[in-house]
């Protein structure tokens, strides 16, 4: 199957489950391909045949970006080097979650979430512990009878209790041994933050020196600018001046025709993602917008020094997401 062609059934699949899914995003550089939204829940998602092809820097992106929008980056792929990704198991790929296209179905679709994750070493459950020790008190069982019945030490059988994750050879033994699944799902919307390793967002990346004037400027206008290094645009800013606004998708370039493909991509990008966008260009337009995205010359926002003024411009400018 052509990379084109599982974008589209990836696409597809969401509809169906309810989603609401932006335009594929077609240009260069682009950490994800496509943005989804049902209610509260937003995915970012990058979907590959190969998901060896997933290297570190897009998933710091995917990371950043899902914190800044409050969206879980997900990648959906086929296989990793000669090996079809297995069904019902969530994979990791530099702390972002990696299913495979049947298990996105299970999980959007049918509403079945996937219960084992692969870690090195194998694949592994998240296990009920509490629920694990009533049953073997139940059956007056004492740790030592438990590990003697596993082959696994008393001490490990006590961490199983206290919330260690097991292998799934040890989860399929405790289920013939008590009758009864141990196993939690894997939160997968959560960006499957309870079993996988913990790590901080990754730092922002550096500021190109070609958007630092206008970077400067919203920053100046009490603006958190957080710089992006792949996505469609430009930077994340949010307007730390007033706490009932949205963020901002912000791009930046002289006003060619692939400048306003990009400005169409976050128009729709904004409507999914519940935010504003702007476009600076770096000569006048007679367009105020395109497809709601705002058009603002450098020239224009030099020449304002309030910062309620700046922000004023780019919400007349931009589509209200409120509205979307």
């Amino acid at each position: 199957m052509s990379r084109s062609a599982l974008v589209g059934n990836v696409a597809a699949m969401l509809q169906d489950a309810g989603f609401v899914v932006s335009d594929r995003i077609a240009i260069r550089p682009k950490s994800f391909d496509l943005a989804a939204r049902r209610g509260e829940d937003l995915l970012l998602l990058k979907i590959l045949g190969n998901i060896d092809a997933f290297d570190g820097v897009t998933g710091s992106e995917m990371r950043r970006l899902g914190s800044y929008l409050d969206a879980t980056p997900l990648v959906v792929g086929l296989r990793t080097r000669d090996e079809d990704l297995k069904p019902g198991v969530v994979y990791f790929r530099h702390g972002v979650p990696v299913l495979n296209p049947d298990s996105a179905m299970d999980l959007f679709v049918e509403e079945v979430p996937p219960l084992i994750y692969a870690a090195p070493g194998g694949l592994y459950v998240s296990l009920d512990g509490d629920v694990l020790a009533e049953e073997r008190q139940e059956r007056g069982w004492s740790l030592g009878q438990l590990a003697t019945e596993l082959g696994v030490s008393r001490r490990t059988v006590s961490k199983y209790e206290n919330g260690m994750n097991a292998s799934i050879e040890v989860a399929i033994h405790l289920e013939e041994l008590f009758d009864r699944p141990f196993s939690n799902p894997v939160d997968v919307l959560t960006g499957a933050e309870d079993v996988r390793d913990a790590e901080p967002t990754p730092d922002d990346p550096d500021v190109d020196p070609d958007d630092e004037h206008v970077l400067s400027v919203l920053t100046r206008a009490g603006f958190t600018v957080h710089p992006t290094a792949r996505a469609p645009f430009k930077a994340v800013s949010e307007d730390a001046g007033r706490k009932k606004e949205t963020n901002v998708l912000t791009g930046h370039s002289p006003f060619t025709r692939s400048a306003e493909k990009r400005a169409q991509i976050m128009s729709s990008l904004g409507e999914i993602t519940r935010t504003r966008s702007v476009y600076f260009v770096e000569e006048q337009q007679k367009r105020e917008s395109v497809d709601g995205t705002g058009i603002v010359s450098c020239e224009e926002l030099a020449a304002i020094d309030d910062p309620d003024e700046i922000r004023d411009l780019i919400r007349e400018r931009t589509r209200d997401p409120a509205e979307s």
